[in-house]
């Protein structure tokens, strides 16, 4: 294992895994880690309180002893949780975030932590991690490519300069992730950008053109019955957070997409007024004056969006009946 002498971690990665009632789909998950070319990880669950037979399963590959496991069972709190909870726990030097529903290439981990090793040892402390491309299940890469084979930036500057779009795999430092948690008093989802793009700030990130994750559309994510309004509802306050962190701290990329900080102002209003039914006189307040007047250019938009999740809601109700 090449890592820092004095660094304290007993393994180069740990691949966490947040599930939620996926017994179904965490044996790919298990099969793909078996697979791995490069042996120096752990993987650890975390059990977003599941009602399925997750712990079971868990627990017999455990006396398997292919690979080191660790299992937490912890009550539902969300992703949001699993992941600080994973952050804490970690033995390994680097967080490697992978879904229950989807595997790693057998190469991965080894194609990650070379790339990470290629970086000059002296430039190492500025990055946070390496970040690589994923496939479908037909080997077709989802989303879009980076620019170079390989490039040293960081997400910001990947997103509004470089445009690339789409799933990613990577991993972060996780004395890194320490210093950048999830917000855990906010109800409902947090979309992982507001974390990503804080790093964004202060570390680069390397990115490489070679596919390291399989990302499987999950056919039971599209069958299962879908109730707009109730996740809105639920899940309003995290995007009405992520509208301002995105508002206040990343105007500068304005003229790189102009669209993208419209969109992102009319969620603001949008959000902040089903924030006001479920949670009244909770508000996340805009500090810049430039993101606080293309707010209020854009206010009409935002409750348009509103009253049309409205009569959405109205459509869905009426199927219903």
């Amino acid at each position: 294992m090449v890592v820092d002498k004095n660094c304290g971690f007993k393994f180069v990665f740990t691949v966490f895994t947040p599930t939620y009632n996926r017994a179904h789909t965490l044996p790919r998950v298990y099969e793909s880690l078996k697979r791995q070319t490069f042996r120096d990880f752990e993987w650890l669950v975390i059990d977003d309180g599941s009602t399925d037979h997750t712990t079971e399963l868990i627990y017999q590959w455990i006396h398997e002893n292919v690979l080191p496991i660790r299992y937490i069972k912890q009550p539902h709190g969300h992703k949001k949780t699993a992941f600080n909870r994973a952050v804490r726990e970690a033995r390994g030097m680097f967080l490697l975030p992978l879904d229950s529903d989807d595997e790693l290439l057998p190469n991965a981990l080894e194609d990650l932590y070379k790339a990470w090793l290629d970086i000059p040892e002296t430039c190492r402390e500025h990055f946070a991690g390496v970040c690589g491309l994923c496939v479908d299940e037909s080997g077709r890469v989802v989303g879009d490519l980076f620019p170079k084979q390989v490039i040293y930036s960081d997400s910001l500057e990947m997103f509004y300069v470089y445009h690339v779009r789409g799933e990613k795999q990577e991993f972060v430092r996780v004395d890194v992730l320490q210093n950048f948690p999830f917000p855990e008093e906010i109800s409902g989802h947090v979309p992982e950008n507001v974390v990503w793009n804080r790093i964004a700030e202060h570390f680069k990130t390397v990115f490489i053109n070679v596919p390291v994750r399989v990302y499987h559309f999950d056919a039971e994510s599209v069958t299962r019955p879908f109730n707009r309004w109730e996740a809105i509802q639920r899940n309003c306050e995290g995007h009405a957070y992520w509208a301002r962190e995105t508002l206040d701290k990343e105007l500068r990329y304005f003229w790189n997409d102009p669209f993208w900080f419209v969109k992102m102002a009319i969620n603001y209003t949008r959000f902040h007024v089903h924030l006001a039914r479920t949670q009244p006189g909770k508000r996340y307040r805009l500090h810049g004056r430039w993101a606080r007047l293309l707010v209020v250019f854009v206010k009409p938009f935002g409750w348009g969006m509103f009253l049309l999740d409205c009569v959405r809601k109205a459509i869905e109700q009426g199927r219903k009946r």
